[in-house]
């Protein structure tokens, strides 16, 4: 596999039942085709890298305003 494929993991449903977002405390919803924790509370989304969350806020990114 080279530097450039990116692998989807899948993410420990047990984790995410137990992860807040760490702005309101909201729950977060799993994006797997973007590979993302969601808050929409929030209007932000945490990356989750190599299986792993990253739940610091400013790693998140805004979410776009819905239409």
């Amino acid at each position: 596999m080279s530097n450039t494929e990116h692998v989807v993991r899948e993410l420990d449903p047990v984790l995410l039942e137990v992860l807040v977002c760490p702005v309101c405390h909201g729950p977060l919803t799993y994006d797997r085709a973007n590979q993302e924790l969601i808050s929409e509370q929030a209007g932000l989304a945490f990356p989750v890298r190599d299986g792993i969350p990253v739940m610091l806020i400013d790693e998140a990114r805004q979410l776009e305003p819905a239409k």
